[in-house]
């Protein structure tokens, strides 16, 4: 199994070198903590809602811009090096199950259940003709400390959840291809870029 190495730069104030070495998994857990403790202290986003932007990175990997915050999207390759971010299909599938658990959440907060092993798992297929789609979503919540005459009512709460309805009533979607960017937009700016 791979390990992952970090290593930060010290100030005169530390004593010897820091460095830690994780498993994938832990690096992604603290990568997540880490951005709880960014918003924490900067806790105000940037860009307006309602919007997002794409950029390319390299390859087939692109960045997503959503107020102030980046999700990166790939398609995997046959290679593990190559499989770096989920495909936008698997991020379309995760909204749906994290809408899902955030709902559910929201609800066992309003019955003073605990959250304690609230999970959600999504799994999807996708259709056998065309054109290329999800043909099908399947949700399986956990809510270990609902109880059972709860679990119809939790159930509806996440079957109307807004990326559930928004399924259920498909948006107008308009594609406009231009060569130019619109007036006043910027770039987003990339760690380390200058703009």
């Amino acid at each position: 199994m791979g390990r992952v190495v970090l290593e930060t730069a010290c100030t005169p104030r530390d004593e010897g070198g820091l460095w830690v070495s994780m498993t994938p998994e832990e690096a992604r857990s603290l990568a997540a903590l880490l951005l709880v403790q960014a918003a924490a202290v900067d806790p105000v986003p940037c860009g307006a809602s309602g919007q997002v932007e794409v950029v390319p990175v390299v390859g087939d990997a692109y960045e997503v811009h959503v107020r102030g915050h980046v999700v990166t999207v790939g398609r995997p390759h046959s290679d593990a090096a190559g499989d770096t971010a989920p495909t936008p299909v698997e991020l379309f599938v995760s909204s749906v199950a994290a809408c899902a658990a955030q709902h559910a959440g929201h609800f066992l907060d309003w019955h003073c259940v605990s959250r304690d092993g609230l999970r959600v798992q999504g799994t999807f297929r996708m259709a056998d003709d065309r054109p290329a789609r999800v043909s099908e979503i399947s949700l399986t919540v956990q809510a270990p400390a609902l109880p059972e005459e709860r679990l119809a009512a939790l159930r509806a709460v996440i079957s109307h959840c807004t990326v559930s309805s928004t399924l259920a009533r498909p948006p107008e979607m308009h594609v406009k291809v231009v060569r130019e960017a619109p007036r006043g937009a910027t770039a987003p700016s990339r760690p380390g870029s200058v703009r």
